[in-house]
Parts: C-alpha cells; structure tokens; sequence
C-alpha cells in the first residue's frame, strides 16, 4: 500500500429531519413532474403533519415545498386564465403568451425543486428566494 493513500474519511450520520426533508422535495418535484394533483395532496398530507416536533430542517423544506406548490399553481392557472380572458380564446399572439410564460415559470419552479432537493441532501436548511416563507429560528443554514 503507498505511503500517500489516505484513509477514508469516517462516515457521519445524517442530520435529524434529513430525510422527511427530501421526501418534501421529491414531492415537490413529483407535483410539478409527474403527477401533479397526488403529489400536491401528499405534499400537502406532509405538510399538515408536520409540527413543532418535527426536525426544523425537515419543517423548512416541507413548508418551503408546499409554498412554492401554492404560488406555483397560482402564477400559472390563475395567470394563464388571466391572459385567455384578456387576450382572448382564438387570438395566435395569447397562445403564444400562454406557451411562453407557462414554460419559462414552470422550469424555473422546477429548477428550484432541484436546488431545493440538493440542500436537503446536503442537509442543509433552504429558502426559496422572494417567495419563501422564513426559516426556523433552530434551522442552520
């Protein structure tokens, strides 16, 4: 064996929560990839279950994920409706809105799922940017 092979390092046990908390991401992902009504209603079962016993890095990326479920079905029904009824149902130029702005909010809400999904496996505590609700006091960042 060479004199310059190193040990591996020892292996740490995960942070309390870590795994409700990527559960909380993963369904967060499913919703907006997958199955978009199942995955909210689990997320939203997380949600509901989750108290102040619960590990504040799992209630930051659970409360994290069920907001950004909420404003992300807000900004694209509501808007999108909003666009149809001002734009008007036949009209190319509000379909080509529609089709613009659908995907650009819907990647950028799964691309924070993403960000949000490797924080939790980092076990780090996560805060979606303007839309976020603050984090727990206990949760280091």
């Amino acid at each position: 064996m060479p004199a310059s092979a190193e040990a591996p390092a020892p292996a740490r046990d995960p942070p309390p929560g870590q795994s409700t908390a990527v559960l909380a991401e993963s369904l967060y992902l499913v919703n907006l990839l997958v199955l978009p009504v199942i995955g909210f209603l689990a997320l939203g079962w997380l949600f509901l279950r989750s108290g102040s016993q619960t590990p504040a890095l799992a209630r930051s990326h659970i409360s994290q994920s069920f907001s950004a479920s909420l404003w992300g079905g807000i900004l694209l029904v509501f808007v999108i409706l909003l666009i149809l009824a001002l734009g008007g149902y036949q009209a190319v130029n509000t379909w080509t809105l529609v089709i613009l702005y659908f995907t650009t909010v819907h990647t950028t809400f799964v691309l924070i799922g993403i960000i949000g999904l490797a924080k939790a496996m980092a076990g780090r505590c996560w805060r979606i940017p303007l839309i976020g609700p603050r984090l727990p006091r206990d949760c280091r960042t």
